[in-house]
């Protein structure tokens, strides 16, 4: 036998009074048949609210995808200018310094000379793009001794000065105690900046 009830609101729906008409109980939502049902939803504040919810909680595993989607689009567009402002900065440094002995040997100039970092650069992220912290150096020292930081800091304090020397030394101290994030503005800005001193080398 067909249980059947009165349409008529029931729990969240109890203010709703529907048609009245008898329904069969398995098609009753909230003691309403699907036509009063969406009267109540559509019409009223507590189903305009429970759609809401309903629609936000549907459409939060995409948001979540999206925003994921997005945080790795961003990442990857600011690794991608970090490489860039890296290339163009390392490109002042070797023509800045050409001609110049390798700031931790001394030897004579070659043309495969690298940009070498007196503090480095995975460690000390505000000296990444700072040159005072980065000159031109043989692959030997570069590469295969490390920087051989030994002789660096012997002969940097000539190559930039006592002042400059002191002055990086500062700034290598403060950049252990901040939490330090590069932002495009910024980087964008160094790029610019490398740009122009390329060119100005250049004229």
């Amino acid at each position: 036998m067909i249980k059947e009830k009165k349409c008529n609101g029931q729990g969240k729906a109890n203010s709703f009074k529907g048609c009245g008409k008898n329904i069969n109980v398995s098609f009753r939502k909230y003691g309403l048949c699907s036509s009063c049902y969406a009267s109540f939803i559509l019409n009223t504040d507590v189903g305009r609210l429970m759609l809401n919810k309903a629609t936000l909680k549907a459409m939060k595993p995409r948001l979540d995808f999206e925003q994921a989607k997005l945080d790795k689009k961003n990442k990857n567009s600011l690794e991608t200018l970090k490489m860039n402002v890296r290339n163009v900065c390392h490109q002042f440094i070797r023509l800045r310094d050409k001609g110049k002995a390798c700031i931790s040997c001394g030897q004579e100039w070659h043309s495969d000379f690298q940009a070498g970092h007196y503090y480095k650069a995975e460690l000390f992220s505000t000296l990444k793009f700072n040159d005072l912290n980065i000159h031109g150096q043989c692959q030997g020292c570069n590469i295969r001794n490390e920087g051989n930081l030994s002789q660096y800091a012997v002969n940097l304090p000539k190559r930039i000065g006592e002042v400059n020397f002191e002055s990086i030394n500062l700034l290598a101290d403060l950049d252990k105690q901040i939490d330090f994030k590069w932002d495009r503005t910024e980087l964008i800005k160094i790029r610019n900046e490398y740009k122009q001193k390329i060119k100005y080398l250049k004229i």
